[in-house]
């Protein structure tokens, strides 16, 4: 009886120990699987598929879908055991290195300046791909802000300014007299870095557009890539200051020989109206009285018309002070009337 109750004893302790050991809670910011003497609970043969990915990066990249235990109560066996995961969307430095202490980024732009750059990633773990994040990588954060970095690295030394390059490529400027690409070119040259400060929101969708497949890769959804500073050295610095005064000097000389010129073809147009406006007031008359008197010819004939003349011509006459009248006779040169008399 003694053994008997010593081996009923100890399966009710074993019994116990297992059953309460065998429920686990999973919290509302948290998501778990299972691992069953080493092998994650799967979904079939499913497997992540990530459009973002290329052929070679999908066979590259090929891992399973799990089975994902949400929020509450679970049971697990002895030989099972839950891996559990924040799924939170935290933020984290971009200058976040395990390996050492730095407090920026540094980068080499187009025009060969060494700046520092600052920023902060948001992020969270990919419930479609927890095999990648959980049992995939080592150290997946690590890797997805190695990936971050280089490609940040890469656009800068190549990042242009969307407008200027247009003005280079022919836009306003080049189309300018005097002016054209060299001229362009003279404004946009060695100011790669006020090209980035005025194109952070383009540089920050870019890099998110990049890091879209870090889902598929390392189990890690970025939200979103905020670069906020983007400081080069003091003496650069000062520098770009003085190019930038330089700049806006130019620019401000430009906009006022432009506006004189607008206003001078303004009023020279204005000028030109007017002018012509004069003309046509001149002309007019003439036309109307040329219009009147081919009228009168054609309805009275040269009688009329003579008539109309000499009718149109007393008044004429009575405001006149001296009146000279040239007439052909047949022996004798023209005679000359003086104050309506003539002489022979």
């Amino acid at each position: 009886m003694t053994v008997l109750a010593f081996l009923a004893g100890l399966l009710l302790y074993i019994g116990v120990a297992v059953l309460s050991r065998a429920w686990f809670v999973v919290k509302p910011n948290e998501r778990a699987v299972l691992v069953s003497l080493g092998r994650a609970q799967r979904l079939g043969d499913q497997y992540v598929d990530d459009p973002n990915l290329n052929d070679d990066e999908r066979q590259r990249y090929r891992y399973p879908l799990l089975r994902i235990l949400g929020p509450g109560w679970h049971f697990k066996w002895p030989w099972q055991k839950p891996v559990v995961e924040d799924i939170a969307t935290r933020s984290i430095d971009i200058t976040w290195d395990p390996t050492k202490s730095q407090s920026t980024i540094e980068a080499v732009t187009k025009d060969n300046l060494t700046t520092g750059i600052d920023g902060q990633l948001r992020w969270r773990v990919a419930q479609s791909n927890f095999y990648a994040y959980s049992f995939g990588v080592d150290s997946p954060l690590e890797h997805v802000m190695g990936y971050f970095v280089s490609v940040l690295r890469e656009r800068v030394a190549n990042f242009t300014d969307p407008r200027g390059q247009s003005l280079v490529d022919g836009g306003e400027l080049a189309g300018a007299e005097g002016g054209g690409p060299e001229l362009a070119a003279e404004l946009s040259e060695g100011v790669s870095i006020n090209d980035l400060r005025k194109n952070l929101p383009l540089l920050n969708d870019y890099m998110e557009q990049q890091c879209r497949a870090t889902g598929a890769r390392y189990g890690i959804e970025l939200d979103a890539a905020l670069i906020t500073q983007i400081d080069p050295p003091a003496e650069v610095d000062r520098a770009l200051s003085a190019i930038n005064s330089t700049r806006n000097q130019v620019a401000a000389d430009i906009s006022t020989a432009r506006a004189d010129a607008e206003q001078q073809i303004t009023m020279s147009k204005r000028a030109v109206e007017i002018a012509s406006n004069n003309a046509q007031a001149e002309v007019a008359p003439l036309k109307e009285l040329a219009g009147t008197l081919k009228g009168i010819k054609d309805k009275g004939g040269p009688p009329a018309l003579a008539a109309y003349i000499r009718n149109m011509r007393i008044p004429l006459l009575g405001r006149a002070k001296r009146i000279v009248q040239v007439t052909t006779t047949t022996s004798a040169a023209p005679a000359a009337i003086d104050g309506g008399r003539h002489a022979l």
